[in-house]
């Protein structure tokens, strides 16, 4: 991390931390979405617009910050890059959430939840990266291991939409792979979000 000798404004950071906070938030509301019932997919799929809402909120506050900050602590390029990252991703989740209600997705195969399951360790992994931005050291693990985790989703993806085809009429498959396809996006967001924090230790190392 370089040597910064001027006082840094922070709020960029800590909005890229409430952003990623709510797509963690998200994942664990579609895992209480996945296996309820079908009068509970109204309230649920409305919690997830709120965190999206929320998140959006969080991009204002993190565009005003640059706009008005004298000094950025990371440049204004990559704070906008992760900000814009993270907030599709929220958006992304949401549709995830109205895919389910609206197609009625009450029996979801295992292997949707695979999906989310790996989806959840990635925005876990993100949110405690966002809380250390302001010092690079050791988020070389996250990096790596969000990608490794980004692969593996690819992998649940290919398999699952073989499997849907596989065991279900075209209709029927045609809904669940929307679902899985709005998680595998989701996926590839957490990716691009660690690929960005990479490029920013290398840049800044």
């Amino acid at each position: 991390m370089k040597f910064r000798l001027f006082p840094q404004e922070t709020a960029g950071l800590q909005a890229l931390v409430s952003m990623s906070e709510h797509i963690l938030s998200a994942t664990h509301t579609l895992a209480e979405l996945l296996g309820a019932d079908r009068a509970d997919f109204p309230a649920l799929t409305e919690s997830l617009r709120q965190e999206e809402s929320a998140s959006t909120a969080n991009f204002a506050t993190l565009l005003t910050a640059m706009r008005t900050s004298f000094i950025n602590p990371l440049p204004r390029e990559d704070l906008y890059s992760l900000g814009q990252v993270l907030n599709e991703t929220s958006e992304i989740l949401t549709g995830a959430a109205e895919v389910i209600e609206l197609y009625v997705l009450d029996r979801i195969p295992a292997r949707v939840s695979d999906q989310l399951e790996i989806l959840s360790q990635q925005a876990e992994l993100t949110a405690t990266a966002m809380r250390s931005l302001n010092d690079l050291d050791g988020l070389e693990d996250y990096w790596l291991e969000v990608l490794r985790l980004a692969k593996r989703a690819d992998h649940t993806h290919r398999v699952l939409v073989s499997e849907l085809l596989k065991d279900h009429s075209p209709t029927t498959f045609a809904k669940y792979k929307t679902l899985a396809d709005q998680f595998a996006s989701a996926s590839r967001q957490m990716r691009a979000v660690a690929t960005q924090v990479g490029s920013i230790i290398v840049k800044e190392s």
